[in-house]
C-alpha cells in the first residue's frame, strides 16, 4: 500500500536532513566575528510522527478522510455480523465504541472480536481503529462482573478525606493501571474517561456518582493519576466533558453554564492541569456557555479553537459527545455533527444505525465545501498522529 512507502521515505528524509546538519556542524570553520549579544532562535524539534501523520492524511481520498473522523458503535458481541462488516468496509471508521451488549461474553470472545474488527478496518484503510469503551469505574462499567474492576470516583474522595493525599492518588493510579492492563489485553486501546469536572451545584444531578468530588484541586490530580495509570498500559484517555455540564442529564435536557469568563476559567482548571501533563484527547460537551458564545460548545469554534486550543494550549484530539443528546440542540444528530467538525471537532460519536447516513453526509459536505479538505486533513492527521505515537500503526 502507498502509505507504507510514505513512512519509509519520510523517515529517510528526516534522517538525511539530520545527518547533513551534523556534517555541516563538524566541517564548518568557526565564525570569529559572531555577535554573541544577539538572541539566537532555536527551532522547535520536529516530531517525525506529525510529519508522517500529515502526509498520510494528505494521501487519503474523501472516503478514508470521512471515515477517519467517525467513532461508531457496532452490532455483535463475538463476531462481526455481515451487515456490520459491510458498513465498515464502506466506511472503515477511525474508532469503535463498545457497550455492554458488545462485551457480555467471555474475555476470549472479546479478544477475538476486537482482533477481527481491527483487521477488517486496517485492511480497508491502512489505519487501525481506536477501540474505545466508557470505563470510569463504579457503575460506569460495560463489562461482566470481575473484568477490569474499578472503584467509583467518589470513593477516592472519601478515601482522601480519611487517609490523605499521597495514599489516595497512589491508589487511583494503581487501580487505573491494573484496569488498563486488562483493557489492553482485551484489545481495547482507548478509555472514554476520566471525568475532570468537579462537583458544583449545577452538575450534581448528573455527575454526583461520577465525579472525584467538590474540590477542583483533588479532582484535577485524581484525574491525572487515572490518566497516568492508563497511559502506562498503552490506553489513551479521553478526558471529559469540556468545559462542563450543568443541570439534569444532558441526554434528555439542555445544559447551560451561566458563569463569567473568570469563573469558567477556574471551572476548567482541572482540564488545564491535564493538558499541561500530556492529555491527548478531550471530549467536548453540548453545553451552552453564554459568556463565551451563543451556541453550544460542541458547535462553537470560539470554545474549541479560541479557548481550548489557543488559550489552554490543547493540541490533541477533540471528540464530540453523542449528537443524539437533547442538549445538542434541534439541528438533528447528522447536521449537528457536520457543524461540529467544521467548527473544530476532530472525531464524532455515531450510533451504528446512523453510520451509513452520517458517512454519506460527511462525504457530501466535503463535496459541497461545507467541510474543507484542509479541515478534514487536519482532523485526520491528529487522529493518525496519536495512533502512531501509541504504536498502533507500525513503521515498516
Amino acid at each position: 500500500m502507498r502509505i507504507k512507502y510514505v513512512f519509509f521515505l519520510i523517515i529517510i528524509m528526516i534522517i538525511g536532513c539530520k545527518n547533513e546538519e551534523n556534517a555541516n556542524l563538524h566541517l564548518s570553520e568557526p565564525v570569529l566575528d559572531q555577535n554573541y549579544d544577539e538572541i539566537i532562535e532555536i527551532p522547535d524539534i520536529i516530531d517525525p510522527y506529525r510529519i508522517i501523520a500529515a502526509e498520510i492524511a494528505s494521501l487519503m481520498d474523501d472516503r478514508l478522510l470521512a471515515s477517519q473522523v467517525l467513532m461508531s458503535g457496532i452490532d455483535g458481541n463475538s463476531a462481526i455480523p455481515p451487515h456490520m462488516a459491510n458498513l465498515l468496509k464502506t466506511s472503515p471508521v477511525g474508532g469503535i465504541m463498545l457497550f455492554r451488549y458488545n462485551l457480555n461474553v467471555s474475555n476470549d470472545a472479546i479478544r477475538s472480536h476486537m482482533s477481527e474488527l481491527t483487521d477488517l478496518i486496517t485492511k480497508e484503510s491502512g489505519v487501525p481503529p481506536f477501540i474505545s469503551v466508557d470505563h470510569e469505574g463504579g457503575l460506569v462499567n460495560r463489562f461482566n462482573r470481575g473484568v477490569a474492576q474499578l472503584p467509583s470516583a467518589p470513593s477516592y474522595w472519601r478515601m482522601f478525606q480519611e487517609k490523605g493525599w499521597y495514599p489516595t492518588l497512589a491508589k487511583v493510579e494503581e487501580d487505573s493501571l491494573n484496569a488498563a492492563r486488562e483493557l489492553s489485553d482485551l484489545g481495547i486501546n482507548m478509555n472514554l474517561a476520566p471525568i475532570a469536572e468537579y462537583l458544583i451545584e449545577e452538575n450534581k444531578a448528573f455527575l454526583g456518582i461520577r465525579s472525584y468530588g467538590p474540590n477542583p484541586f483533588f479532582t484535577a490530580h485524581a484525574a491525572l493519576a487515572f490518566m497516568n495509570g492508563m497511559n502506562q498500559a498503552g490506553v489513551l484517555c479521553v478526558v471529559k466533558h469540556f468545559p462542563g455540564n450543568a443541570g439534569a442529564d444532558p441526554h434528555y435536557h439542555p445544559s447551560v453554564l451561566n458563569m463569567s469568563k473568570d469563573a469558567l476559567n477556574f471551572m476548567v482548571s482541572p482540564f488545564s492541569l491535564l493538558i499541561k501533563n500530556g492529555a491527548r484527547a478531550i471530549m467536548i460537551t453540548h453545553t451552552l456557555v453564554p459568556a463565551i458564545d451563543s451556541i453550544v460548545a460542541s458547535l462553537s469554534p470560539v470554545v474549541m479553537r479560541n479557548w481550548l486550543r489557543d488559550e489552554l494550549g490543547f493540541d490533541g484530539i477533540i471528540i464530540g459527545d453523542d449528537y443524539t443528546m437533547a442538549s445538542a440542540g434541534s439541528l438533528g444528530s447528522v447536521n449537528a455533527a457536520i457543524n461540529s467538525i467544521a467548527a473544530g471537532a476532530d472525531m464524532i460519536l455515531v450510533w451504528q444505525h446512523e453510520l451509513s447516513k452520517m458517512y454519506n453526509a460527511v462525504t457530501a459536505a466535503m463535496k459541497d465545501g461545507i467541510l474543507t479538505r484542509e479541515r478534514m486533513e487536519e482532523a485526520a492527521a491528529r487522529i493518525i498522529y496519536e495512533k502512531l505515537r501509541m504504536g498502533l500503526m507500525k513503521l515498516p
